[in-house]
C-alpha cells in the first residue's frame, strides 16, 4: 500500500481540528500553472517535479517499498549563494519507477537500504537563504524572498533519474525539451491521497 510522503512528526501533540487543517495543507498538490507545479515555466528554467509545502522538519516518508539507489547533496551555497545545503534520496520502487525526494534537511537512509511504504527517509529542509537573495537572483527567486516556503521537492522518473547533467540543477531543467523519462507526478500523488 502506498503512503503519502509527508507526516507530522508529533501528531499526538496536535488537536484533531488543527491536525486536519495541517494535513490538508500537507496533502495539497500544486496544479498546472501554480507555483511549485510540474514543468512550471520559471523564465530561464522548468521545474522537474512538484513542491509539497510543509514546515521544516516535517517527516518525509517512502511512498512505496523499494531500495535506496542514491543519496546526495541537492542544493548548496557553493553552487548558488542563495541556497542552503539540502539533500535528496532516490528510491527505486518495487513497481519499477524512481521517486526522488529532494530539498531535505537530512536523510535517515543510505544507498542500498531497503525501505518500506511509510518508512521515514528524511526531513523537510529550507532551500532558500533569504539574506542572500539579491537583485542578481532570478526573478522567481526574488518573489520568494519574504515568503521562503519550506517544501518537499518530489520528482517521478520511469528510469534512473538525472541528477548530474548540463541542463539540470536543483530540481530545475534549463531547456524547453523535457527529459523523456521524467513523469508528471501529480496523478501518482493524487492516487495516493484519494
Amino acid at each position: 500500500m502506498k503512503k503519502w510522503p509527508l507526516s507530522l512528526r508529533n501528531p499526538e501533540k496536535t488537536d484533531s481540528e488543527k491536525r486536519a487543517d495541517v494535513m490538508a495543507a500537507l496533502e495539497s498538490i500544486p496544479q498546472k500553472g501554480e507555483a511549485g507545479s510540474f514543468w512550471e515555466d520559471r523564465g530561464d528554467r522548468y521545474h522537474c517535479g512538484v513542491d509539497l509545502y510543509a514546515p521544516v522538519n516535517t517527516g518525509v516518508l517512502s511512498i512505496e517499498e523499494g531500495i535506496v539507489s542514491e543519496t546526495g547533496l541537492m542544493t548548496s551555497p557553493e553552487v548558488l549563494p542563495y541556497w542552503n545545503p539540502t539533500y535528496y534520496v532516490i528510491i527505486k520502487n518495487t513497481s519499477g519507477k524512481f521517486c526522488k525526494y529532494g530539498e531535505l534537511a537530512e536523510c535517515t537512509v543510505q544507498k542500498g537500504d531497503q525501505t518500506g511504504s511509510g518508512q521515514l527517509i528524511g526531513f523537510v529542509g529550507m532551500v532558500l537563504n533569504c539574506a542572500k537573495i539579491d537583485e542578481y537572483s532570478p526573478s522567481y527567486i526574488r518573489k520568494l524572498k519574504n515568503k521562503n516556503p519550506s517544501m518537499l521537492h518530489f520528482e517521478l522518473w520511469k528510469d534512473k533519474p538525472i541528477t548530474s547533467h548540463k541542463d539540470y540543477l536543483g530540481g530545475n531543467w534549463f531547456s524547453e525539451e523535457k527529459p523523456e523519462n521524467l513523469i508528471d507526478p501529480a496523478e501518482y500523488l493524487t492516487s495516493i491521497r484519494d
